[in-house]
């Protein structure tokens, strides 16, 4: 299979350059700056591309790779940060620049393979330094007003730069540079596609796994059903699924799941009810990233005495995805907020080790690799529900009347989204119990009693996403619902927050 890898110097963008990557039909791993040769060069490399990063190159501490990279015979491309790195490792000059450049900079393309199909006009820059003086053997491919080497190109190396981030959506038709890059540089067939992976996957499990046993954490969501599926494909009956009731769950969300499993994926299936041990180890807790390592733990501590009873697993399943691993924090990248089940584990596991089989993998690529193995399309396409539940749904301290609310104005969203025939389109919605109280009126009698928020978002891989602009009779119908037929609810509120700066859920 063909293979880039993206060597991550810290950059904000940079899952989206290996998601570029994919979608242009080649397989990407996103590898920290200090991978050694021998785990970039792995099987079939076909190119290597140079992040962007917060660093000045020519500054003491700066991040940097084993330039052995740079005799692996394969293209490289440096985008910002990374063209830069390039810049300075073959004796080029590297400056602050006198006027920086932000966001929407006009640009100026010469005819180049790298640049073919892109009219000079807009792209993207983010940058403080610029390169003054190229190295020898290198060509100005690209320049704006202030950066007179805004893209450049060694033919004979096979190695280019591009200061500006053609990975964004604001810079128009920048995945074409990917393309260009991709097929013609690199010379790959671009072939890709996550619902051929399925045989690939299966094999690695039997690897991995030999003849041991496996506990897989089903929670319901299509993450862990695929991993579940792919898991049950390469080693069958030596698989048993554990399906947690942690007392976060929403309105008819056990009998659901349970009767999805037994029914139509044939599973080995036990359901554990830990309402009353979840709830009471988050009692009283408000901090977001504390609720999710306790219940990441708590989590954890079912597995192993579940374990137990069956006489032993030596492995725990999970449906880790790679946006979970990004937001958890990596060598170069900033925590967000620790997933339960990535930065929320405890240190100390009673098993050999995790099975993870879909941690390289972006959320649509999960559901096509699910249609493939069969799994039923509504399944595939069930709503996204994060581990920790709505533990991270109720701001502040847990309690059982919050989680009532919060179930029932929950199903009274998600029914009236379908009724919209919009369950498909939006990427995820669901409300949030706010804790805030304000005045209303109600019956011409004063209250004071609970907001509810309303959340609805658009995306593709939830590693950016834009709120979802709901018609506004939809808007009405789900708050007039929430007020009539909720208890101790006043008033609804729409999160109108895309991410960045925002996160998905509020917590």
């Amino acid at each position: 299979m063909e293979r880039i890898v993206v060597l991550d110097f810290g950059g904000q963008y940079n899952q989206l350059i290996a998601r570029r990557v994919r979608e242009a039909g080649v397989y990407s791993e996103l590898l920290p700056h200090t991978a050694s040769i021998q785990e970039i060069q792995g099987e079939s490399l076909s190119g290597i591309i140079l992040t962007g990063g917060p660093d000045s190159v020519y500054a003491k501490g700066a991040k940097a790779c084993d330039n052995g990279i740079f005799s692996l015979g394969v293209p490289v491309l440096g985008i910002c940060y990374g063209m830069q790195y390039i810049a300075k490792v073959f004796g080029g000059r590297i400056e602050a620049a006198p006027v920086r450049e932000y966001g929407r900079t006009p640009i100026r393309m010469q005819d180049h393979p790298l640049l073919r199909g892109l009219d000079s006009g807009i792209v993207w820059m983010n940058h403080n330094d610029s390169v003054f003086a190229m190295p020898d053997g290198f060509s100005a491919i690209a320049e704006t007003e202030h950066c007179p080497f805004a893209a450049f190109a060694d033919d004979a190396r096979k190695l280019y730069g591009i200061q500006f981030h053609a990975e964004v959506a604001h810079t128009p038709n920048g995945a074409l540079i990917f393309r260009n890059f991709l097929k013609d540089i690199c010379g790959c067939a671009c072939t890709y596609s996550p619902s051929g992976l399925a045989d690939m996957l299966v094999a690695q499990i039997r690897a991995q796994v030999g003849k041991d046993r496996v506990l897989g954490a089903l929670s319901g969501g299509v993450d862990s059903s695929v991993a579940s599926v792919l898991v049950h494909n390469a080693i069958g009956d030596r698989l048993t699924c554990i399906f947690v009731d942690h007392g976060l769950l929403r309105q008819n969300e056990a009998e659901e799941v349970l009767g999805f499993y037994r029914d139509q994926l044939n599973l080995n299936i036990i359901h554990v009810d830990a309402r009353e041990r979840f709830l009471s180890k988050l009692a009283g807790v408000t901090d977001p990233e504390q609720k999710r390592k306790i219940i990441g733990t708590e989590f954890v501590r079912v597995f192993e005495e579940e374990a137990k009873k069956l006489g032993g697993a030596e492995w725990l399943l999970q449906g880790t995805i790679y946006p979970d691993v990004i937001e958890s924090g990596t060598q170069t990248g900033a925590t967000i907020k620790s997933h339960h089940n990535v930065g929320g584990l405890p240190k100390d596991i009673g098993f050999k080790g995790l099975v993870e089989p879909l941690r390289m993998f972006f959320k649509d690529e999960v559901r096509a690799l699910g249609e493939s193995l069969g799994i039923a399309h509504a399944l595939v396409w069930r709503q996204p529900f994060p581990g920790p539940g709505l533990a991270i749904r109720v701001l502040g301290d847990i309690t059982e009347e919050k989680l009532s609310i919060l179930r029932q104005s929950d199903f009274i969203l998600r029914e009236e989204i379908a009724a919209a025939g919009l369950a498909e389109k939006v990427w995820q919605y669901f409300t949030v119990f706010t804790g805030m109280r304000s005045v209303g009126v109600m019956g011409d009698q004063r209250t004071y009693d609970y907001a509810i928020g309303v959340r609805a978002v658009t995306s593709t891989d939830a590693m950016t996403v834009e709120w979802a602009e709901l018609p506004y009779p939809l808007l009405r119908r789900i708050s007039e619902r929430i007020i009539g037929e909720v208890p101790h609810v006043n008033r609804v509120v729409y999160d109108i927050t895309s991410k960045p700066p925002g996160t998905i859920e509020w917590e």
